[in-house]
């Protein structure tokens, strides 16, 4: 066998083999022929003439995602950097379109994104942006949608996957932002501190009025503990100065005795004498009868004063002109 046949049918076996393709899943291939547009050939094994027929480029048919970084200003003239993630894919029926009509898709895509945005973002407030970047995004996608599909684009979605002030602004924004929890704490602070003072003069009052009342009745009973003991002793032929200067030295001595009972006690009572609790007793007398004598002067000025006689006071001159004597009849 010579070597030009061996190279002819080596050369025969690559023309035949040539004539096979393979096409990916979720891809298209297009096909032309001496530089005309063929056909699209979709997944799958594929024929082609060779020589004649040659493989133009394949076309991707997934989703693919189109950072685009954005540097705009909003209406309070804050500069911030905004990130849309653009979400597109070529729509099978129009592989021809995309593939020719538009040769930098990226690029195209970026362009719009660019147009919207500064269209949309000069319109708010930087507080504004945050809230609505879902409506910027909405405006984004609307756009893109009138303009990619006449080139075989289909926007699946947009997002607006970040907003970056300047870093003073945001340090700014920071400080307001924790002024504004320092005030709510200080106020919610200084609303915990009326409740508890409020609460607390509530029970000191109700205290206070339940100790009153306490020692008001106890000072009832006590007096009416001494009206009992100074009618006992009266019916034993005890009078009342003797039954008070028993009470009094009783009470005196239990006063000592309970002093002494409490072993902790420091208390020094000047003057700790038996003839201290007669003392007591000749003051209170003295201080009884001279109450006496100074109630019976007061009954007795007040007595005088209604015997008195009243003056009749004379009219005022005013009237004096106004009333004429009677005159006799002659």
């Amino acid at each position: 066998m010579n070597i030009p046949f061996i190279i002819i049918i080596v050369f025969l076996l690559f023309i035949f083999l040539s004539s096979f393709f393979t096409v990916k899943q979720q891809s298209s291939v297009v096909i032309e022929r001496f530089g005309k547009f063929l056909s699209v050939r979709n997944s799958g094994l594929q024929l082609k003439i060779p020589i004649v027929d040659r493989i133009a480029g394949r076309v991707n048919l997934k989703i693919q995602q189109l950072d685009v970084i954005i540097e705009t200003k909003t209406k309070d003239n804050v500069f911030i950097k905004m990130k849309v993630s653009v979400q597109f894919k070529v729509i099978q029926e129009k592989v021809y379109d995309a593939f020719y009509k538009l040769e930098y898709p990226h690029d195209q895509v970026t362009a719009y994104v660019f147009d919207v945005v500064r269209a949309e973002v000069p319109k708010l407030k930087l507080d504004d942006v945050f809230e609505r970047k879902d409506d910027i995004a909405i405006a984004v996608k609307r756009e893109l949608n009138e303009a990619m599909t006449t080139y075989g684009y289909d926007i699946i979605n947009t997002l607006v996957t970040d907003i970056d002030p300047d870093i003073q602004v945001k340090n700014a924004m920071n400080r307001i932002n924790a002024a504004d929890r320092e005030k709510t704490a200080a106020e919610f602070e200084a609303e915990s501190s009326r409740i508890r003072i409020v609460a607390k003069a509530k029970a000191e009052a109700e205290s206070k009025r339940l100790q009153g009342q306490g020692i008001a009745d106890q000072r009832r009973e006590i007096a009416r503990g001494l009206v009992e003991s100074v009618e006992v002793l009266n019916k034993v032929g005890i009078n009342s100065q003797e039954a008070s200067a028993l009470i009094v030295v009783t009470q005196h001595y239990d006063t000592l005795q309970a002093i002494g009972a409490d072993a902790n006690s420091n208390l020094i009572l000047l003057p700790n004498s038996p003839q201290a609790g007669s003392d007591m007793l000749n003051n209170m007398v003295a201080s009884f009868s001279a109450s006496n004598q100074v109630g019976e002067m007061m009954k007795k000025t007040n007595r005088q004063k209604s015997e008195k006689p009243k003056k009749i006071e004379p009219l005022q001159s005013g009237y004096e002109d106004d009333i004429q004597p009677e005159t006799k009849p002659s």
